[in-house]
């Protein structure tokens, strides 16, 4: 879970509450989704941002514990910069950005966010910039080269 907010609703009975929940899932292997869900209850909030997070998982190429490059990610205000680490680096990620970044299975990564820092925004960016890293076998492929010539140059 990253976020959870709760919104209320003054109206003449009184107030009524609803809960909006943001949630990220992943295997820990290269795997990771997130969702929002709304609700009057908190556990079927959780519940329907967990069911639209599965939903929209996708596939993250990753090189030694790390990305493979650098990338930028962009989601309405949110912009977000993730560079390859060396081993031993760990996640140096904020909030939001760390609990994607950590369900995705990536061990050392350099991320800073540069724009909003609504946590929707974020996670989406985040999503983004590792929706648009491509494997080095992928890029090794497109040139037509083979991974030795791609890595010594």
């Amino acid at each position: 879970m990253v976020a959870l907010n709760r919104v209320s609703k003054v109206t003449k009975g009184g107030r009524t509450f609803t809960f909006a929940a943001i949630m990220v899932v992943g295997d820990g292997k290269g795997k990771v989704g997130s969702g929002s869900g709304k609700a009057r209850d908190i556990s079927e909030a959780i519940q329907k941002a967990t069911d639209n997070a599965r939903k929209s998982m996708i596939k993250v190429p990753l090189h030694k514990g790390t990305i493979p490059h650098e990338q930028l990610g962009k989601y309405g205000a949110g912009k977000v910069l993730l560079k390859p680490a060396s081993e031993g680096t760990g996640v140096i990620a904020g909030g939001a950005m760390r609990a994607v970044l950590d369900i995705a299975g990536v061990h050392n990564v350099l991320a800073k966010s540069q724009g909003s820092s609504n946590p929707h925004n974020v996670i989406k960016a985040t999503i983004d910039a590792l929706k648009k890293l491509r494997s080095p076998m992928e890029v090794a492929k497109q040139r037509g080269i083979s991974m030795e010539k791609l890595f010594e140059g």
